[in-house]
């Protein structure tokens, strides 16, 4: 089923007001001062019963150019408009005003009405149809339906409610599959109940009991309950003007301006990267950085404008820009803004976000120019591949990608698959979930680390490889997903590199000793063994062996990195071989004896207490042992395997 919102616009004491009650014969001036004064000042929301049977939201806009930001507010997801136009008057300026914001967030669909036409005579009629013409030319209501109507009399409002009808026939089904989102435009208590947002779901569905979000404020609720036309339903549909109950929230938590959407599926940004093009006839030019209103959803946020490619943008020209905001809001690529100056306040262009969490961009720099007009051309697949690039040191969620789209995850996985198939990206199984990588990255980094590898080796020749974790450092943002891990791995897997417990190295390399080298290791490994049980320090150690000092030291850390030699507290030294005796002679003693004090197994190893007190340490540190006062019991959950 299709959900419609039709919109009004067009000039203050234009009729808005006056046709919606004849259509509906309800009055969506709520306020009293609105009733008092005869004029529309805030939005007002109603909703008509077409012939078919289907409901229409109606949202009624006011016409005051005082009042702009209010009607800004409201249109952002209207799919019908009624231009509003009194026979009397003609063109007035806020006719103009409000259909350049029109066709700036790209509305489509919509028609003429020319009410008042009790009040004048046929042949002025003419002439005004002759104006309205002109003016619509080149817009979206260039061949537009113009309908003559008095509200007060009747005339034509039928004619008002079948093209309507006729319209909505002609519309594309709503994006009920895409992210839910509800831009804020009113808020309120009801007592009883507590507070109430009303919006127009630009996108998706929403469930009573759905868990919410309140950007940019981060504030969470539940949804207790949702109104559609003045009715209780379970579900609201995109397109659809909804009321919804959010309990846990207090009114002065909420705002217009604040948008609805699923907990951390937005990223509140201080920075939009976007196209903004001029009106034709805007009297005004923008230079860098200057001030604007920008409207986007129900939102008015302060902004400069920086102009990445030139020094001033002129009337009728398009460029893409960045915004930097003077307070935080959320948005997604795709959706459309309007910018107003700050002072003297009036419309002078609009436009589309292409990148809502952009980086810092530089003025003329060309890498970011090149980047912004390229994100201002993407399709959908081409965009999901794009953030997955720009993303991948630190690898990509399909979470993290439903932040930056309106895409919802089984849309995305459609993508993905197409993506993996080319071969365009590369996809990891986590505990967390799916992580993914561009291809470009992946080759990218594949090829840093191996030169660095390979100027490891060249200046490291004694060493079997670099640590692991100084490469996922060096490469990779997060290391402590596992990310980093998984594409060494990849690289291993493809034969270029081996992973040896926390080292990494080239496939071939291998230390290789010349004579004299091996006859130094040999006389380490025997030395340490003549020491048997009894430690002693490296310093000492190393100063006691009748060999070159700088070979020595590189072939002991050879030793140390194969695990041939252990380095214990205190730098006591001990052999792999000695210390694996050492261990047996203790587990075997607490298997017969169940603990073992200190005294006990310097006694059992026949050594002083420092060297017992240092293996018997180690052996905690490895799980091998417990500590208990003055003894020691074996670890049950290892001591069965060992």
């Amino acid at each position: 089923m299709k959900h419609i919102i039709v919109g009004t616009a067009g000039h203050i004491d234009h009729g808005k007001t006056t046709l919606i009650k004849a259509l509906t014969g309800r009055n969506t001036d709520r306020l009293e001062e609105e009733q008092k004064r005869g004029i529309s000042i805030d939005l007002g929301f109603t909703y008509m019963d077409l012939p078919s049977g289907d409901k229409v939201g109606i949202i009624d806009a006011p016409g005051h150019e005082r009042f702009i930001k209010n009607m800004l507010a409201g249109v952002m997801g209207i799919d019908i408009v009624m231009l509003i136009i009194a026979a009397d008057e003609g063109i007035m300026p806020q006719t103009v005003e409000h259909l350049n914001i029109l066709d700036l967030i790209g509305v489509k669909a919509g028609f003429v009405v020319l009410t008042k036409i009790d009040m004048v005579e046929d042949e002025w009629i003419e002439m005004v149809e002759e104006e309205i013409r002109e003016n619509t030319e080149g817009t979206f209501l260039e061949e537009a339906k113009i309908i003559r109507v008095s509200s007060t009399k009747g005339t034509g409002v039928k004619s008002v409610i079948e093209e309507i009808e006729k319209i909505s026939d002609t519309l594309e089904n709503t994006e009920d599959n895409k992210l839910p989102r509800l831009p804020i435009d009113r808020v309120f208590t009801i007592k009883g109940f507590g507070t109430i947002v009303t919006g127009t779901l630009i996108s998706g569905v929403l469930n009573v009991n759905d868990e919410v979000e309140v950007y940019p404020t981060g504030k969470t609720s539940k949804i207790r309950s949702l109104q559609v036309h003045d009715m209780d339903v379970k579900t609201a549909y995109s397109g659809q003007r909804v009321a919804i109950n959010l309990p846990a929230l207090k009114k002065n938590e909420i705002e217009r301006g604040n948008l609805i959407a699923p907990p951390d599926s937005m990223i509140p940004s201080m920075m939009f990267d976007a196209k903004l093009k001029l009106l034709e006839d805007s009297v005004k030019s923008i230079k860098n950085r200057t001030r604007v209103r920008l409207y986007i959803g129900s939102d008015e946020v302060l902004a400069r404008v920086v102009l990445v490619d030139r020094d001033e943008l002129l009337a009728g020209e398009e460029a893409v820009v960045q915004f930097r905001l003077e307070k935080t809001s959320v948005a997604l690529r795709g959706d459309k803004f309007i910018v107003r100056f700050y002072s003297p306040m009036f419309t002078i262009g609009g436009g589309e976000i292409i990148d809502a969490n952009p980086k810092k961009r530089k003025r003329f720099n060309e890498e970011d120019i090149s980047d912004m007009e390229m994100k201002a051309t993407l399709d959908d697949i081409s965009s999901v591949e794009t953030i997955i690039k720009e993303h991948s040191p630190a690898g990509v969620s399909l979470k993290d990608i439903v932040k930056h789209t309106s895409m919802k995850e089984d849309e995305l996985l459609d993508i993905i698959s197409d993506l993996i198939d080319k071969e365009k990206i590369i996809s990891f199984n986590m505990a967390s979930g799916i992580l993914l990588a561009h291809k470009d990255f992946y080759t990218k980094i594949k090829k840093e680390i191996i030169s660095f590898l390979e100027v490891f080796h060249k200046n490291n020749t004694f060493k079997k490889g670099a640590y692991k974790e100084e490469i996922l450092s060096k490469y990779f943002k997060d290391k402590k997903s596992g990310y980093g891990d998984k594409l060494l791995h990849l690289i291993a897997d493809e034969g270029l590199i081996k992973i040896e417990q926390s080292y990494v190295s080239l496939k071939d390399f291998n230390v290789v000793f010349n004579e004299s080298e091996e006859d130094v290791r040999r006389t380490i490994l025997v030395e340490l063994d003549k020491n048997g049980f009894n430690l002693v320090k490296k310093n000492d150690f190393l100063n006691s062996l009748n060999t070159s000092k700088s070979i020595t030291s590189n072939i002991f850390l050879y030793l140390i990195q194969e695990g041939q030699v252990k380095i214990l507290n205190e730098d006591l030294l001990i052999s792999k071989e000695i210390y694996e005796k050492a261990k047996n002679k203790l587990i075997k003693f607490l298997h017969e004896n169940n603990k073992i004090t200190l005294a006990e197994y310097r006694d059992e190893l026949e050594t002083n207490r420092r060297s017992a007190m240092s293996l018997l340490d180690q052996f905690d540190i490895e799980g091998i042992t417990l500590r208990n006062e003055d003894f020691r019991i074996l670890n049950s959950t290892i001591g069965d395997v060992l």
